[in-house]
């Protein structure tokens, strides 16, 4: 509507100052992770009376939320004495899409070797950009997790033959992951928000980002929501509402997100609810996020903010709901 184009057009207006705020300069791609911005939804929230906020992750120098985990676990195993910071060190990893990508970043800005084991079932896009950041990738069939040839479990394997050499990322159950979302993204939102925040929702496939950024909120505040959203064929929407891991609905467009079982970074964590979210709800925000809001995100991302306009709703107009925009649709 004209109305709504108008009203985009006095928010562009008052977005700018007439003096420059200056970033202060970071050093290289670890100095760039982190420290991302919030977006304030406006149109998408227009309807509910809430302000949506969306932490713009997809700015991370390796493009992702992964980038985060990555570098935690990554710098943990080198701070333990686990992995050397030599030429013949080892990062393998068992991953089908960001983390890979943001291991293979962190590793060339370290000096070390990064091997990626994936299914054999996803693009050849997706292997070739992880090639081209200079990792070894090595597509292995695709079986289920309890399967001992998962793609995880033979990059244990790998891992632990290779002796001192090498470390497993484990991201699934490596609570590094949980942690730096604890330590970084979760105080981000807080000091974002000046604390002003009702109900925190994002989907989750390790469940570091989820767990890591619920915990401290409930630390900071125990009556903030932390409500869990889940895409089709995945285990975690009744896990949380009827306590038994059987999966809703089959499978899901989304790349990344919802499980099979509760991982060690998701045990414990305090969620308050969940929210199942269809496939074309989802398919709808990517266009509907592109149209209104100018953001070019992926499916998980736009799932997140229809989880959000959801818990907006539940709560009533007034509220601030604060998401994560994970990646972009590149």
């Amino acid at each position: 509507a004209l109305t709504d184009h108008m009203q985009a057009a006095r928010v562009f207006r008052r977005g700018f100052s007439t003096v420059a705020q200056v970033p202060p300069i970071r050093r290289g791609f670890i100095g760039t992770v982190g420290n991302t911005p919030l977006i304030q939804l406006d149109r998408i929230a227009s309807d509910t009376g809430c302000t949506i906020l969306a932490k713009a992750e997809f700015l991370n120098p390796g493009g992702s939320v992964k980038d985060r985990a990555a570098l935690a676990i990554i710098q943990e195993a080198i701070s333990s004495g686990r992995l050397k910071m030599d030429k013949d060190s080892t990062v393998i990893e068992g991953t089908a899409g960001n983390t890979g990508i943001g291991m293979a970043h962190v590793c060339n800005a370290l000096g070390l070797k990064c091997v990626i084991y994936m299914p054999n079932t996803q693009s050849m896009e997706k292997i070739a950009l992880l090639r081209a950041l200079g990792a070894e990738v090595r597509p292995v069939p695709a079986v289920p997790y309890d399967n001992p040839d998962n793609y995880n479990h033979i990059a244990k394997r790998e891992a632990e033959r290779l002796g001192d050499k090498a470390i497993w990322g484990n991201q699934f159950d490596n609570t590094e992951n949980k942690q730096v979302h604890y330590k970084t993204t979760g105080p981000e939102i807080w000091a974002q928000t000046g604390g002003r925040v009702d109900a925190w929702t994002c989907s989750t496939g390790t469940g570091g980002t989820f767990a890591g950024v619920a915990t401290f909120l409930k630390e900071k505040n125990k009556n903030i929501k932390t409500i869990l959203a889940d895409p089709p064929g995945s285990v975690l929407h009744k896990y949380v509402k009827e306590g038994i891991l059987e999966r809703t609905g089959t499978s899901s467009i989304t790349e990344g997100i919802g499980q099979g079982r509760v991982t060690a970074n998701l045990l414990g964590a305090p969620i308050d609810d969940s929210v199942h979210i269809a496939d074309d709800r989802t398919l709808e925000m990517v266009f509907r996020l592109l149209d209104e809001e100018g953001l070019y995100v992926g499916a998980s991302s736009a799932l997140n903010v229809v989880a959000a306009v959801d818990v907006a709703k539940m709560l009533g107009p007034g509220h601030t709901v604060v998401t994560i925009l994970c990646d972009s649709a590149d």
